[in-house]
């Protein structure tokens, strides 16, 4: 599927989690090759694929060579498109695997001023469960690149990359030698970020559900980074002393949670 509006153009790949494959502005390529995908119905990792609820503890699939279950469930199964548009497409996905039984809705709109994308995701289920929702964009990140987000807390991790300890921090203001190599979970995000590249100045603004927690990455070894809204902690479901920097949401049947995210550039 491809979208058109002004300087924006996208394309997104149903029978693949509905990930983004291409996203630029001008022409000028946003997204690195691996693109964008959604996190649902948890974000980042669970330690083993471990999910205890409700007086049992469920098996969900490891899919990490650390031994995490990785990214939630929404990325490996198609969507369906529901609406598709020049400039507007909505999809949207089913599915059951104990505990989740999830229904979830995409709609991603294009305009001349930016990119906008609302998710929800609705508990299909008859007993309450708790959710999550993410999105992971890998941006392209070209030489000279800085980051600007303003939080309350962020995470210190293990080997396998689960959380362990909270400090206290600002967040990021700066270039390279402030965050090139970490993979952090920040909280008390003010759900504003930008990314300022030598070309452009690539700006995130999250609503709802994702307006407290970012997922930052960036790797030394690609030229990429990814700045991820989310709604919760990584493995908060295990480490219940972090719910109260991001706990996932007890869906009670038939309710939803929803998060919205809207992209714009400037230069």
């Amino acid at each position: 599927m491809r979208l058109a509006a002004g300087p924006w153009s996208l394309e997104l790949a149903p029978e693949r989690g509905a990930s983004l494959t291409l996203l630029q502005h001008r022409g000028r390529d946003l997204l690195a090759a691996q693109g964008a995908f959604w996190m649902l119905p948890w974000c980042n990792r669970l330690d083993g694929g471990r999910f205890p609820w409700n007086g049992k503890t469920y098996d969900l699939p490891v899919n990490e060579a650390a031994g995490n279950a990785l990214h939630g469930l929404g990325r490996d199964a198609p969507w369906t498109v529901e609406q598709a548009l020049d400039q507007d497409a909505v999809l949207v996905q089913s599915l059951s695997r104990p505990p989740f039984h999830y229904a979830a809705r995409l709609q991603v709109t294009l305009g001349e001023a930016g990119l906008a994308m609302a998710l929800s995701l609705r508990n299909m289920g008859a007993e309450p469960c708790p959710m999550g929702l993410g999105w992971h964009p890998w941006f392209a990140r070209p030489a000279g690149c800085s980051v600007h987000l303003r939080t309350g807390s962020a995470f210190r991790t293990d080997a396998r990359s689960l959380p362990v300890e909270a400090f206290s921090t600002p967040g990021l203001d700066g270039g390279e030698s402030e965050w090139l190599g970490i993979d952090r979970h920040f909280a008390g995000w003010t759900g504003e970020a930008a990314l300022r590249r030598p070309d452009l100045s690539l700006h995130l603004a999250a609503e709802g559900d994702w307006a407290g927690n970012l997922q930052f990455f960036a790797p030394e070894d690609r030229p990429v980074i990814c700045l991820e809204p989310v709604s919760h902690v990584p493995d908060v479901i295990n480490r219940p002393h972090f719910a109260a920097l991001g706990s996932m949401r007890v869906l009670e049947p038939g309710e939803a949670m929803a998060g919205r995210l809207v992209l714009t550039v400037r230069g």
